[in-house]
């Protein structure tokens, strides 16, 4: 291991794109260190600290032949991921590379296969982050896409293959940036977990990321309560309108401390915000402890699942498992998604694949009913039959099949048809009364066991804290596949 004096990013004479520039910026100040002496393979690797924690972190060399990755330069790259393998080390790639060196031919194919055999024997062992700083482009491409998160910056362009290639086989304009740029990758695809303000942004979200992962912390009672607040207040007084439940994750986390290391911003660190909005996942603490947050999100498709939502959460899930981070589920939601398009879309799939993550995730992991949750979409988030640690819900909530208005309008079809147009709806609402006291009501769900607890609003803090901390660690034994 060679050992390099810090270059700081305040040289001018120094090419932005150089590896040794970003790796400096990227650890903590003087603890960097080579993990083999410079040369012109295309990519650098190194050790040092993020926030304290030891972590192995590579640099695809962008001043050298844009980065392109050769037979040494990917030996590099297995031999950090071996490293942080052995030491059970977090793991950061830092991307600007236009794949594989056509000089090199078969022999820099064979060499990329290596490196994506290496990542996926770390996948679910060491956490793996990747920043997109630059072009990943064709067999680079597919490094990031194998990591547990995905960060891009502005400047980052991720795809197989170029708008030229692209032009040439299918006739179709595009520039680099649609196909492959931050917002293509953030909104349509779901490539990117993070899109960054900046490149500097990018590698304070990779530094928030490890600290997430491997300073995880403990349950504080104390802290719990104090944060604790009256978080129905964020919720619509109506029941029939629709919110954005953000605020709601907000006020249910700890706060955090920004770039600048003074200004208090929230511990939430939303993934894939942009895409399938209508769930949101992300990481964030809880009365000190890392946990991970799936919500329904009702002002988008009135928080149903859908099938790219029921995948999205499904990749999250199952990533927070593998690493040992307990989850918290906020359910709002009516049910799937109905249509033709989601059918052909794969909603039975795709939804098989979030029912699939929960039963077998291992994690803590509690839930709470905000206000309703129906039908196929009651089992999937983290139901009380897919082994939840805890359900808890707030008063007057529903927990059914349907809505109870919808259940009676095709139970009692008949009746409702027969009666006067002026005594209709008196009845169709007399009917839903006496069918959710039946079967929708929360407290039905509660004597029946499937519901533990109906909660305060304004103890959600520290009830869940406390049934998460009361609950044994564990962490499930699997891979990180990218669902």
């Amino acid at each position: 291991m060679t050992t390099m004096a810090p270059i700081t990013s305040q040289e001018e004479s120094v090419d932005p794109r150089d590896p040794l520039l970003r790796l400096t910026n990227f650890f903590d100040e003087g603890s960097m260190s080579l993990l083999h002496t410079r040369d012109k393979s295309g990519v650098q690797a190194a050790v040092g600290r993020v926030k304290g924690v030891r972590t192995i972190s590579y640099c695809t060399d962008g001043t050298v032949m844009g980065g392109a990755m050769g037979v040494v330069g990917c030996a590099h790259i297995v031999n950090a991921i071996d490293t942080a393998i052995a030491e059970q080390a977090p793991i950061v790639g830092i991307w600007h590379s236009g794949g594989a060196r056509l000089a090199e031919g078969v022999e820099a194919l064979h060499a990329v296969g290596k490196v994506f055999e290496a990542m996926v024997r770390a996948s679910g062992y060491v956490p793996q982050i990747s920043v997109v700083v630059g072009f990943a482009a064709g067999g680079a491409a597919y490094g990031p896409a194998l990591t547990d998160i995905v960060i891009m910056a502005p400047a980052g362009r991720v795809f197989v293959t170029g708008p030229d290639v692209v032009r040439s086989v299918t006739g179709e304009q595009v520039d680099m940036e649609s196909l492959g740029g931050p917002l293509t990758h953030g909104k349509k695809s779901g490539v990117s977990h993070i899109t960054a303000d900046s490149e500097p942004d990018a590698l304070w979200r990779a530094r928030r990321l490890i600290g997430t992962f491997s300073q995880q912390g403990h349950f504080s009672r104390q802290r719990a309560e104090a944060g604790d607040s009256d978080l129905r207040a964020l919720l619509p007084t109506s029941n029939r309108r629709a919110y954005d439940v953000h605020p709601v994750v907000h006020g249910l986390l700890d706060t955090d401390l920004a770039a600048d290391g003074e200004t208090e911003i929230s511990s939430f660190e939303e993934i894939q915000p942009k895409f399938a909005p209508n769930i949101v996942v992300g990481f964030g603490r809880l009365s000190g402890r890392s946990v991970g947050v799936v919500a329904n999100n009702p002002l988008r498709m009135g928080g149903c699942l859908n099938s790219l939502s029921a995948e999205k959460a499904a990749r999250f899930v199952r990533l927070c498992d593998a690493f040992g981070i307990p989850l918290i589920v906020l359910t709002d939601v009516p049910g799937y998604l109905p249509g033709v398009g989601q059918e052909w879309e794969g909603v039975v799939r795709r939804g098989a694949k979030l029912l699939h993550a929960f039963a077998e995730c291992s994690v803590p992991r509690v839930t709470l009913v905000t206000r309703k949750i129906y039908g196929g979409a009651y089992i999937a988030m983290n139901s009380r039959a897919l082994g939840a640690t805890a359900v808890f819900a707030w008063p007057g909530s529903e927990v059914a099949v349907m809505g109870a208005k919808a259940a009676v309008g095709i139970l009692h079809k008949k009746a409702l048809a027969a009666a006067a147009d002026d005594e209709r709806e008196a009845l169709h609402e007399r009917l839903a009364v006496e069918h959710e006291a039946i079967a929708g009501g929360v407290g039905r769900a509660q004597s029946i066991g499937v519901v533990d607890e109906i909660i305060d609003p304004a103890k959600t803090r520290s009830i869940v804290a406390e049934a998460l901390a009361s609950a044994p660690a564990r962490r499930g034994r699997h891979k990180n596949i990218p669902l």
